[in-house]
């Protein structure tokens, strides 16, 4: 597993999974999909972006509940298949994802969170056990990612480019990412009343001074943002069912 080692441990790592509440923020609108609905009610085989990945999330034997964020205004929710699911709590949401976040944070007590996004249907339990594994052996908890790849160019303005940017130590941040419900809590909530830029879980932490462990994913855990994406979380997810 390829993660940075600097991070100091607990002294007393838990050695059993814990139970887990996920988070799943699915209060956006998905702007960039250029499409009639949000992107999480896209489907893919009949099942809405949202219902896969909320289903396979509560297929993990250590994910008890997950806890969902809709848009006040939501008219989709209604229709899918997820209300009557009783490990399944529905909330409001918030404007900013952030806000959505701390939603789903005020309506549990667990110990530990999992957030993930709605749109990101294709993470593997193998890499959510390896989370877990880190998230709660390291005092900062622990988010997936995924190693840089490609040539990385800063640009200016006018899509000119200013510099190439080594990629050494650089990462793709993706979801899920854990943490202590308390520690979220409270970084999310100072970091916004400061106005800070929040731009996912990890970040509040590390304006509150903390250090998330990377966890190395696999590169299929994408996020349907773009249009071209949602065929290529279909191949995906048809891999994934087909046991390949």
């Amino acid at each position: 597993m390829n993660t940075p080692a600097s991070e100091e441990t607990l002294s007393s790592p838990q050695s059993v999974a814990p139970e887990v509440v996920a988070i799943v923020p699915a209060a956006g609108v998905g702007k960039r999909m250029r499409a009639d609905l949000p992107k999480q009610y896209l489907t893919i085989e009949d099942k809405t972006l949202l219902e896969h990945t909320v289903h396979y999330l509560l297929e993990h034997p250590s994910i008890n509940k997950v806890v969902i964020a809709i848009g006040e205004e939501d008219g989709y929710f209604h229709s899918t298949s997820l209300g009557s699911d009783k490990r399944i709590v529905v909330t409001t949401g918030g404007k900013e994802r952030a806000d959505s976040v701390l939603a789903g944070l005020r309506v549990t007590n667990a110990e530990w969170v999992m957030v993930h996004d709605a749109a990101r249907p294709c993470v593997r339990h193998e890499d959510i056990d390896v989370l877990i594994a880190e998230a709660i052996s390291h005092t900062h908890g622990a988010i997936l990612a995924c190693p840089v790849r490609d040539t990385m160019k800063r640009g200016t303005g006018d899509n000119k480019i200013e510099t190439t940017v080594c990629r050494e130590q650089l990462w793709h941040a993706l979801t899920p990412q854990m943490f202590k419900r308390e520690q979220l809590l409270n970084a999310l909530e100072t970091a916004l009343d400061k106005s800070l830029a929040v731009t996912d879980e990890a970040s509040a932490i590390e304006l509150a001074g903390g250090a998330p462990k990377l966890v190395s994913g696999h590169a299929d855990n994408i996020k349907v943002t773009q249009p071209e994406d949602l065929a290529l979380a279909a191949f995906f997810l048809a891999q994934r069912n087909s046991g390949q």
